[in-house]
């Protein structure tokens, strides 16, 4: 269960089959600080966004994530782990931008890469109310 006093870490990545996000928190058992999941999400690319570049991508993952996982991050503090080393302008939380290379956050690098057949039991999105981030800005792209 997530400790609504503790900050988040939002552990994302994209990749030509899919998006993948986990939510993690460090949170304090047995008076030692443990870093555990609250959630995994991932689907399947559609088919116009296969044709985006690595960075647009991300960024699509990134808000994304945001919008499934608002009920978490929406007015909380939280880190974003990424693969891409992007700034984003701020969210309606406190979120930091951490860039982190893939075998570091192997939870949703292996979401993104093993996402779901698109089939009647398990499509690859679905339509359904979804709380929209009317834009993010993106400040600087680092390499």
């Amino acid at each position: 269960m997530p400790d609504w006093k503790l900050p988040f870490k939002l552990y994302i990545d994209a990749c030509g089959e899919g998006l993948g996000a986990a939510l993690h928190q460090t949170q304090i058992i047995n008076d030692k600080p443990v870093e555990g999941p609250i959630c995994f999400i991932s689907r399947q690319i559609k088919p116009k966004e296969a044709r985006y570049g690595a960075i647009p991508m991300e960024c699509l993952c990134l808000v994304w994530a945001i919008e499934k996982l608002h009920y978490y991050l929406d007015g909380t503090v939280f880190d974003t782990y990424a693969e891409m080393a992007i700034a984003i302008q701020e969210y309606r939380g406190n979120m930091t931008m951490v860039h982190k290379f893939g075998n570091i956050h192997k939870n949703a690098d292996d979401l993104s890469g093993w996402a779901l057949a698109d089939t009647p039991e398990h499509p690859a999105w679905v339509a359904q109310e979804e709380h929209h981030i009317e834009g993010i800005f993106v400040k600087d792209i680092g390499t």
